[in-house]
């Protein structure tokens, strides 16, 4: 029953799921036990994996949809679960991956960013911090012909980073495959081991997305791409002060900042 309605279950609690089942949160506990789970967290991490695999805006809308809640409880569930995924985040880290992610883009020579949808704007967000440092980062955006054209000016000297999730988006899929057959490394930033970019790309780094939101949640994989952008900072501090020392003066020169 669990397995067969995912889209129903992956975001509830065990006493929600308990409710659900018309039973009660012990024999859930004592079921996902039996199965091989300690905690009922590591059962609902494979769920989710499961589930993001089918999802979509409209089935994660219904799923929620069914829920009995006010607007007000639906908002507060809905925060509730970006906490939850930003603690998951920050249990399950590697610090040495993003400062090794962080060598790599030191030496590459430019670096493509590739987000679309809803991931493009943490793509322009990467890009834009990388640039702020000095690096030749670009997000592009528009077209399928727009992206593969710019991957098929990418060297070994380079470096793609690759940012979707779930299912993953075919043209983020297809960017990250041109550019492993042209030698390119390749990092991913997606939200499960299991999915197309985390297999394709030379490596990668998990942050979820679960929401009852149609929209997912973005709080992880933001909060995940400023590790990346503090590690790229702090591997070459004095040149990372010296480059927002001129931004600083330049800013100031030509009026950036509102004044009242």
């Amino acid at each position: 029953m669990i397995l067969e309605n995912t889209a129903d279950t992956f975001f509830l609690s065990s006493r929600e799921l308990a409710k659900r089942c018309e039973v009660d949160a012990a024999t859930i506990v004592r079921t996902i036990q039996a199965l091989g789970y300690k905690k009922y967290a590591e059962f609902t991490a494979d769920l989710r994996a499961h589930f993001v695999t089918q999802i979509t805006p409209y089935a994660v809308l219904k799923a929620a949809s069914k829920e009995k809640r006010t607007v007000a409880d639906r908002i507060r569930h809905a925060m509730d679960m970006d906490l939850r995924n930003l603690q998951a985040l920050q249990s399950s880290l590697n610090a040495e991956k993003i400062i090794a992610l962080s060598k790599q883009v030191k030496r590459a020579r430019r670096i493509l960013i590739v987000g679309i949808d809803l991931a493009a704007g943490l793509s322009w967000h990467l890009a834009y911090g990388l640039m702020t440092l000095g690096f030749a980062a670009e997000a592009p955006v528009g077209s399928t012909g727009n992206v593969q054209r710019r991957v098929r000016t990418l060297t070994r000297e380079d470096l793609l980073i690759a940012i979707s999730f779930g299912q993953c988006l075919r043209d983020t899929v297809e960017a990250a495959l041109r550019a492993k057959k042209l030698g390119v490394p390749t990092f991913g930033v997606t939200d499960s081991e299991t999915t197309p970019i985390a297999r394709i790309c030379g490596d990668s780094c998990m942050a979820s997305v679960a929401s009852p939101s149609f929209g997912g949640s973005y709080v992880a994989p933001l909060s995940l791409l400023g590790t990346i952008l503090i590690a790229c900072a702090h591997t070459q501090t004095a040149r990372s002060l010296e480059l927002l020392r001129r931004s600083e003066v330049e800013d100031l020169a030509d009026h950036r900042w509102y004044h009242a």
